[in-house]
């Protein structure tokens, strides 16, 4: 059955006697700062990267990019995740994904510098800017037609219309999107980002090595060999960037699917969490010198549930979305238990509503991760960090009610926002998609 998002207190109250969610009245553990790598954090809120598909065909942030990010800007968050931006065309999930390039790189640079600039002027300290850098593999689609380029075949997602063999990436291809990833991250820093982000999550071509268990070479098999991209990215990156420079990464700890085909599930053919591999990568990061990761779980295409837990969508979801929250806050939690000194962003928080702030801050002090991330919220409620930060709490009227009006949109080609929130802009848009489905 569908739910709603917690407008309430006692609406939280009446769902969570099943599952028991930590709940805290004072947030001000929120307000509180935090250093990564020398970098001064203002507070522990963040924007999570959202695209808005609204980028130009070069890859350079067009007027809605700018829009957004002013708005962001602005929001209070202390932490703002810049969007997926491509490393190599070929790696573009849109034709107006951003995708930095030597030749674009003055709007990046403009971008940022207004980022920054707003919110210093609006709330007297400017974010931190990390900017994720990405392949999306099987979810390439430069051109507007699926272009996959896949790490291995999949059932799960191919069924009876396996792609051809011929779209599988050799070692020497991934060779290539290793190295494009590096060039990337000096890029970011030349333009100005505080940090880079080696995007490992939602099965972009990252994250499906980390299962390709039955893949054979030099990318495939052994954990070592699955983990090899993201390692060898950060490292290199590592090295051709400064010191105060974060390197990170969004990063799946659980995809959702049956091994041989999942990471972090159990090897039994079950969907059960197992931590044991990814608990054990992100020690292997921490030794590399890495201090952040953003944790999220899922493949937004095919289990969205699992790392955005919705109200209302396509159809209904098999587990009350209060499941999914826990089973991403708790595992989390678990990672932290484990990894103590790696500083971690949640995720799967805009379910929440109006009481998310007081679940973050009730993980934050017992220890479960370091950041409250918000993904959906930053499309619906721009101003929400301002709003946790001087009223100490999120107004229900802002709310990102969890309706997947976005996603809809984005999956139709177009540029992405809020249908209920920011209905000016992105309501026509929609009603167009509408008609045309």
């Amino acid at each position: 059955m569908a739910r709603k998002v917690y407008l309430s207190k006692e609406q939280f109250d009446s769902d969570n006697t099943e599952f028991n969610i930590p709940y805290s009245d004072d947030v001000g553990i929120l307000k509180e700062k935090l250093t990564v790598s020398g970098k001064e954090i203002s507070n522990r809120l963040v924007c999570q990267a959202m695209e808005g598909c609204d980028g130009k065909s070069d890859g350079s942030p067009d007027e809605l990019t700018f829009r957004r990010y002013k708005r962001l800007a602005e929001s209070g968050a202390g932490l703002i995740w810049f969007e997926a931006t491509a490393c190599l065309e070929e790696g573009r999930a849109n034709p107006r994904q951003l995708c930095l390039r030597e030749e674009n790189i003055d709007s990046f640079k403009r971008i940022v510098f207004e980022i920054k600039e707003n919110s210093l002027k609006k709330n007297g300290k400017e974010a931190v800017v990390i900017m994720q850098n990405t392949h999306s593999g099987r979810y390439s689609k430069p051109d507007g037609k699926p272009s996959p380029l896949i790490a291995y075949n999949n059932p799960i997602f191919e069924g009876d219309k396996p792609i051809d063999k011929s779209r599988i990436m050799t070692d020497f291809d991934i060779d290539r999107v290793s190295e494009a990833l590096v060039n990337n991250s000096r890029l970011a820093e030349t333009a100005g980002f505080d940090g880079v982000d080696i995007k490992c999550c939602h099965r972009y071509l990252n994250s499906e090595l980390l299962s390709a268990y039955t893949r054979e070479g030099k990318y495939g098999g052994s954990f070592e060999n699955r983990t090899r991209l993201l390692r060898e990215a950060i490292e290199n990156s590592q090295k051709v960037t400064s010191a105060s420079f974060i390197v990170s990464s969004r990063l799946n700890i659980y995809d959702g699917f049956p091994y041989p085909y999942g990471f972090g599930v159990k090897p039994d053919g079950s969907t059960d969490v197992s931590l044991e591999e990814p608990i054990l990568l992100i020690k292997e990061l921490n030794k590399l010198g890495v201090e952040l990761l953003n944790i999220t779980m899922g493949n937004p295409y095919f289990n969205p549930h699992v790392n955005r837990p919705f109200a209302i969508g396509a159809y209904q979801p098999e587990e009350h979305p209060l499941f999914g929250v826990k089973r991403m806050l708790d595992s989390i939690a678990e990672v932290k238990k484990n990894v103590p000194e790696m500083k971690l962003i949640c995720s799967a928080l805009s379910y929440l509503g109006t009481v998310a702030p007081n679940v973050a801050a009730a993980y934050i002090k017992n220890g479960g991760f370091d950041f409250a991330g918000f993904g959906r919220t930053i499309f619906a409620y721009p101003d929400f960090a301002n709003d946790i930060l001087k009223d100490g709490k999120m107004h229900k009227e802002k709310v990102c009610i969890c309706c997947s009006k976005c996603s809809e949109i984005m999956r139709a080609g177009s540029v992405t926002g809020c249908v209920v929130r920011d209905k000016e802009i992105y309501l026509p848009l929609y009603k167009e998609y509408s008609e045309r489905k």
